[in-house]
């Protein structure tokens, strides 16, 4: 059997204030294709197919497109919600569109949905288990300690003892304990929704979702196969891909990845006004990416963005490094200031604020402006 394993689509995202709409579905166009040429036996959607539990009408277009351009190729589809998907919206006509070979997890009822398909080598068991939390769980087993998101699923993990002849597929949405984070994933105080690795050991596979780096956890069979596109800039340096997963005889398990290749890329640059606005910089650069800008001038150059974005129309975020940024100093009152004059006051301030004294040429106009100032009141 040969999977492709997706997850974290999360379409109508908008990250800094742009869409991803266009972005979306331009790498899912790619996705669709990269399926038409592996011809998986089916699709692994590990969870949080849609930004928002209530998604907005044109991400849900879009993955009906999606499922619909699926369903041209006859590819079965399995998918699980996650913790930015609305578990009932996304199960809404899970019975209906099973018999076309598309199953949605049901909203948790203290049961385990498992699709079972067959090859020559035997059965294979699929497993789909949407993001769960211990209040979700609890309900279900009132008699049992569930205080963690580890005893969550174990308790509904163990409702459904394995095959252990046949080969088993688990697609879950949680946080596994030694999976590396990004900034764009949601993150709960202390780390408390960290699920234990060994609760996945009797699987043949484990299709993740929730963390955007790919990354295998533990085990080659144990993976997060990342999102389909940056979401942040901590993801800048991330090389985005899809997984395919292709399992022959109990035992045998092969992966690799396919590379994505966005519509626009996001990545960071840093140097000074004039060296990014120089024409030998940033001629031949795809300007349209969108990007993360560090200035390393001095001084605060006067509208920055907005002359930034006439040569860089998706500058998503601007800031500085310099003397003034790299220093973490806190601002307060002088001490005597009764025994300095407003002048003084000033340049300390300024100096704190920018870790460097004015100019002559900055004590100048300070001057001249607080004698203004005092003539007008007198």
């Amino acid at each position: 059997m040969k999977y492709l394993h997706l997850s974290d689509l999360h379409l109508g995202k908008r990250v800094n204030g742009f869409s991803m709409i266009e972005d979306q579905r331009y790498i899912l166009e790619q996705i669709v294709e990269i399926i038409g040429e592996e011809r998986p036996d089916g699709v692994l959607l590990a969870g949080d197919i849609y930004d928002k539990s209530v998604p907005s009408a044109e991400a849900v277009q879009l993955f009906d497109w999606f499922l619909s351009r699926l369903a041209e190729k006859s590819i079965t589809v399995f998918a699980i919600s996650g913790n930015h998907d609305s578990a009932e919206r996304l199960a809404f006509g899970a019975s209906i569109m099973a018999p076309g070979g598309v199953y949605f997890s049901p909203v948790y009822d203290g049961k385990v949905t498992v699709v079972t398909q067959k090859d020559d080598f035997g059965e294979i068991d699929i497993y789909l288990l949407p993001f769960l939390k211990p209040a979700l769980v609890r309900p279900f087993f009132p008699e049992e300690k569930i205080e963690t998101y580890t005893d969550a699923l174990k308790k509904a993990l163990e409702c459904y003892p394995l095959h252990p002849q046949r080969r088993n597929i688990l697609l879950t949405h949680q946080f596994v304990a030694g999976a590396e984070r990004c900034e764009s994933e949601e993150i709960y105080a202390g780390g408390t929704e960290a699920v234990d690795l060994t609760l996945f050991r009797e699987f043949d596979y484990v299709a993740l979702g929730h963390l955007h780096g790919p990354q295998n956890v533990g085990r080659e069979n144990i993976r997060y196969c990342g999102t389909p596109l940056k979401y942040s800039f901590s993801e800048a340096k991330h090389q985005k891909s899809v997984t395919v997963v292709e399992l022959e005889e109990k035992g045998s398990l092969r992966l690799r990845t396919i590379l994505l290749k966005p519509l626009r890329d996001l990545r960071e640059i840093r140097g000074n006004y004039m060296e990014l606005t120089a024409k030998a910089y940033y001629e031949g650069m795809c300007r349209e990416d969108y990007l993360h800008i560090t200035l390393t001038d001095e001084e605060d150059i006067f509208d920055a963005a907005a002359r930034l974005r006439v040569i860089y129309p998706n500058l998503m975020k601007l800031d500085y490094d310099n003397q003034r940024t790299r220093m973490d100093q806190s601002i307060c009152a002088p001490e005597e200031v009764e025994q300095k004059t407003p002048l003084d006051l000033f340049g300390e301030f300024y100096a704190l604020q920018n870790n460097q004294p004015m100019s002559a040429e900055q004590e100048k106009i300070i001057r001249e402006l607080a004698e203004q100032i005092w003539e007008g009141e007198a």
